[in-house]
């Protein structure tokens, strides 16, 4: 995923905008002291009003995010971005006042309980989260976020991406509409913008972005000490068995592949399959990519590229390929010639016996491209998966239960989803966030009110004073011996 770059030192145009959103911020804090943890019902209303924004300018996000990105589904705009907010945000609100209540823990030891002390977890709001969001996802990557930082009682500051910035602005225009500076703020702006907000004495932070900008982010945020939560991205493998259905296969992981044009951060990335099935792939692949695109160059379906830098990345990719020995399957429809557009469409491409040598292999791809590597055995499949990064998300599809097994437990991943891609995110009930270079800590559903709340461990003393009776405290004597010598053995 991409987001504000340059992330670097700091610049003399830093101050201004350090100022502007500092004085936000100091707001927002001072907000936070002065009314106490919001109630379960202003939570609530917070997230009816999130949800309002959605449902009022739904037609003006697709055509927000067509505009920003040249040429993007409207339909797939509302399945992700707009409907795919409205089910987190109403998950959080069904059950926040569930989550917000204190959790009971065992006292140690345990006959402490036995005379009345008490142990429990009570869940507070950390205070102020800064949200930088990506461009690929602009308004589910904030909202989806907003869900738990909300449910958990804090407010906001959210720099969204330039790389979308009619959509950043539209974002601006409708928190402003509902939301005070002192509840939720957006700020829009360059690099220097990001840069400066990254360096913010927020109480917690979530980067959603890439690995390489989410290193800048970490040293920005370590001045303060903020916590972070970053969901990046990485290279996700397909493991193929040859248990695998491989019409229902290819079909599904086209699907995911062209999603969006592949600009996810959990698209399939490059496919690891049996020799013999390479032939019965690339069939599948291009029957399925031809059903549900049988145009490509004036198909409102078909998302572009979101910019022209992103675009000549991934074409040089191809070309990087085809000159190192790899054969290119370009599924551009026949008579259609994407060299001469108006926007920047690329067709869906596989790449086969792709090297490691190649940029493909070595790069999150954000595109429709998919390299295709073989394998004798499913460990081999396994120790290349193991050999480079942890990634975000994991697909294997088969049938084979002792196979699947084998790759769950010898493989780590931020998630996996078997004989699909892409799905485990869409799972409230499932924390979503990498490992690693992928990312850290999750967020979602009742997982999302954790990560953004601060776990106050609390523990309450019986009220006789055991320490003479017990002997705890000095003059000791043999009591404390007997009750030591009894803790002191294996």
């Amino acid at each position: 995923m991409n987001a504000p770059a340059n992330l670097g030192a700091p610049t003399a145009q830093d101050g201004a905008h350090s100022a502007a959103m500092q004085d936000i911020l100091s707001r927002q804090k001072a907000a936070h002291l002065r009314d106490g943890p919001l109630s379960a019902d202003k939570r609530i209303e917070w997230i009816d009003r999130c949800i309002g924004l959605l449902v009022d300018h739904a037609r003006e996000i697709e055509d927000a995010l067509n505009t920003d990105f040249g040429a993007r589904s409207k339909e797939a705009s509302s399945i992700t971005d707009v409907a795919g907010s409205i089910g987190p945000l109403k998950y959080a609100r069904e059950n926040l006042k569930t989550w917000m209540r204190p959790e009971k823990r065992k006292t140690t030891p345990a006959i402490l309980g036995l005379f009345g002390a008490k142990a429990q977890l009570v869940y507070q709001p950390k205070g102020v989260v800064g949200v930088i969001s990506p461009w690929n996802f602009p308004i589910n990557l904030t909202m989806a976020p907003l869900a738990g930082i909300i449910a958990a009682g804090n407010r906001a500051m959210i720099k969204p991406s330039e790389f979308t910035p009619v959509t950043s602005d539209l974002m601006a225009a409708m928190f402003a509409k509902v939301f005070t500076d002192e509840e939720i703020a957006v700020v829009v702006g360059g690099p220097e913008v990001g840069q400066a907000f990254a360096g913010l004495a927020f109480d917690h932070m979530i980067f959603t972005g890439a690995t390489s900008i989410a290193r800048h982010v970490m040293r920005a945020a370590a001045d303060n000490l903020v916590p972070l939560t970053l969901e990046l991205g990485g290279k996700s493998p397909v493991i193929i068995s040859k248990s695998a259905d491989m019409a229902i296969t290819a079909g599904r992981v086209m699907n995911g592949k062209t999603l969006n044009a592949g600009q996810i951060c959990l698209a399939p990335d490059y496919v690891l399959l049996p020799e013999a099935d390479v032939g019965s792939f690339v069939t599948e692949a291009k029957a399925s990519v031809k059903r549900m695109f049988p145009t490509l160059k004036d198909n409102p379906d078909y998302t572009a590229v979101v910019a022209q830098r992103h675009y000549d990345r991934i074409m040089g990719y191809i070309e990087d390929a085809r000159a190192k020995g790899a054969e290119i399957v370009d599924m551009t429809p026949e008579g259609e010639d994407l060299s001469q557009q108006e926007h920047r469409k690329i067709a869906p491409t596989l790449i086969l016996n792709p090297t490691d040598d190649m940029k493909v292999m070595q790069e999150e791809i954000f595109g429709p491209v998919l390299p295709v590597k073989t394998y004798k055995s499913v460990d081999e499949a396994v120790d290349y998966v193991n050999s480079h990064d942890r990634p975000l998300g994991l697909y294997w599809f088969g049938t084979d239960e002792a196979e699947k097994e084998r790759v769950l437990e010898r493989t780590t991943s931020g998630g996996v989803t078997i004989n699909d891609v892409i799905f485990h995110v869409a799972q409230e009930d499932l924390p979503f966030g990498g490992v690693g270079p992928s990312g850290m800590g999750s967020y979602h559903g009742h997982d999302g009110f954790k990560e953004f709340s601060h776990r106050k461990s609390i523990y309450t003393q019986v009220k006789k004073d055991l320490g003479p009776m017990l002997q705890l405290r000095p003059p000791y004597g043999p009591g404390i011996r007997k009750y030591l010598d009894s803790v002191l053995k294996r």
